[in-house]
C-alpha cells in the first residue's frame, strides 16, 4: 500500500504527540489539517501503520492508544490512566540467553505521583 497524503498527516500527528492518543483524538487534529478526512480513513491507517511496525499501540482499559515506534516503556497510572513514557537504559542488548530479541514491550503499572499526592490531600 502506497503512502497517501491522509496516511504521512495521521504518522506525522502521532510521531510529534507525546500524548498517547486514541484514534477520535487522532481524528480530531486530522479534520483540522485535512477537513475531507473520515474517521474510518483514520482507522485504516492507524491499522495499517501499526501492522507495519511505523507506530505503537498501548490498550489500557480495552482503548487503543497510538505512540511513536521509539524504543521506550510505559507506565501506566491505575487511577487516572494516565501514560507516562519509561526511557530505556540499556538498548544495546539485543540477546537474552543466546536468543535475539527483536522488540519487546514493558508496562508498569501503578499509582502515578500526581494522583498520590490527591491522595494524601
Amino acid at each position: 500500500m502506497r503512502n497517501t497524503k491522509q496516511r504521512d498527516c495521521i504518522f506525522d500527528i502521532v510521531n510529534s504527540s507525546y500524548n498517547h492518543l486514541n484514534a477520535y483524538q487522532i481524528y480530531d487534529i486530522a479534520r483540522k489539517i485535512i477537513p475531507s478526512i473520515s474517521l474510518g480513513t483514520v482507522y485504516r491507517n492507524l491499522a495499517w501503520l501499526s501492522e507495519n511496525g511505523k507506530i505503537r499501540t498501548i490498550i489500557v482499559d480495552g482503548i487503543i492508544r497510538y505512540d511513536r515506534n521509539v524504543i521506550h516503556d510505559h507506565f501506566i497510572c491505575n487511577e487516572c490512566k494516565n501514560i507516562i513514557d519509561i526511557p530505556r537504559n540499556d538498548k544495546s542488548n539485543n540477546y537474552i540467553d543466546g536468543n535475539l530479541v527483536i522488540d519487546y514491550d514493558i508496562k508498569y503499572m501503578g499509582i502515578c505521583k500526581e494522583c498520590l499526592e490527591r491522595k494524601e490531600k
